[in-house]
């Protein structure tokens, strides 16, 4: 077979500490190299085929300068950045992956590219079967990284109880629009946040008690009329972090999600102006990486939450962008909070 063009989107430069990445700038879309599915060396990898690729927060960190406590190491300069796709096998020398699977992990931003292994915990890649009720898309989203994220984190450190009252920032985000419907389903009373009418809509749509637009409304004067709070769904840091510590109740739970709280931090920020609160009211706050918690959790995600979002028990927004090319306004698109439900490119057809 003749080589065939195989674009990628390249980490080009480092995103300065507080800002965001420019498209055709940090990332550069290039279309230099081909690639013979014939002839190409697998070393006893296997040849995907990106079908899509989700746009997460998480991607930011790598894309910064090295700095102490950075959850991810820096993509390296004029290589593919990586993130959470789906693909297809096109050819396989790995035991137990057929050609015409699908694997679902750590891939490269590229139309084609090569997985060594599918037992490197620190690029997690697995083979998954296509659920006929959902896109591809859908299982990169709420049944993929944000549902995990959301379901493991809820499940391990929520320890919610009916009747309680949590508030969830960024709550029409693929992650916090999922915690905001596990919270419900808890029987829980949900304050949730957003940052455009449009939003708050949503927001409502998915069962919130209360939905707000925390750029025309006071946090604090909402939270202290809805609360107190027993659990605080982090997704931002910040000032709304200050404003949910202070509305807290005794013995409240502060979750820090692995989402755009740790995406946005820059190294020099002291968000938490009230920390003798923690003392004072015994809170807990916990962050977690929902990769070293979904193994515990996984049976239930996917024996029990997975067919219930399948079944539209579970309601979801996706902002889906088409071509590899456009992966990088995709991105800045999912960063600057413009989106309303998950972020995802579909890069091919199979």
């Amino acid at each position: 077979m003749a080589p065939v063009t195989n674009g990628r989107e390249l980490f080009n430069e480092i995103v300065p500490a507080g800002e965001l990445p420019t498209p055709g700038k940090t990332t550069v879309y290039d279309t230099s190299e081909t690639i013979d599915f014939d002839t190409v060396p697998l070393n006893g990898g296997f040849l995907v085929k990106t079908l899509a690729l989700s746009m997460d927060p998480l991607l930011l960190p790598s894309m910064r300068a090295p700095q102490k406590g950075q959850p991810m190491p820096p993509f390296p300069i004029g290589k593919p950045i990586m993130g959470v796709g789906i693909g297809v096998v096109l050819r396989s020398e790995h035991e137990g992956v057929e050609v015409g699977s699908h694997a679902y992990g750590a891939l490269s931003h590229q139309e084609y590219s090569i997985v060594p292994t599918l037992k490197n915990p620190m690029q997690p890649v697995e083979i998954i079967k296509k659920n006929p009720k959902l896109s591809w898309t859908a299982q990169l989203g709420p049944t993929g990284l944000a549902g995990e994220t959301a379901f493991c984190g809820w499940k391990e450190h929520s320890k919610a109880k009916k009747g309680e009252t949590v508030f969830v920032s960024s709550g029409a985000g693929g992650v916090g629009s999922i915690v905001v419907q596990l919270a419900k389903k808890d029987g829980l009373k949900v304050i949730a946040s957003a940052g455009t009418d449009a939003k708050v809509k949503f927001l409502k749509e998915i069962g919130a008690d209360v939905a707000f637009n925390y750029k025309t409304t006071d946090t604090r004067e909402v939270l202290a009329k809805e609360g107190p709070l027993d659990i605080y769904w982090d997704n931002v840091g910040g000032e709304t972090f200050n404003a949910a510590i202070e509305a807290t109740k005794m013995n409240a739970r502060l979750i820090v999600s692995a989402a755009k709280s740790q995406a946005n931090f820059n190294g020099t920020n002291q968000p938490i102006k009230v920390a003798g609160l923690f003392n004072a009211r015994s809170l807990t706050m916990v962050g977690f990486n929902m990769f070293f918690l979904r193994y515990k959790h996984m049976a239930a995600f996917r024996g029990e939450y997975v067919p219930q979002v399948a079944n539209g028990e579970f309601k979801y927004a996706e902002d889906i962008r088409h071509g590899l090319a456009n992966a990088g306004e995709a991105l800045l698109h999912a960063l600057s909070g413009e989106n309303v439900g998950k972020v995802s490119v579909i890069v091919a057809e199979e």
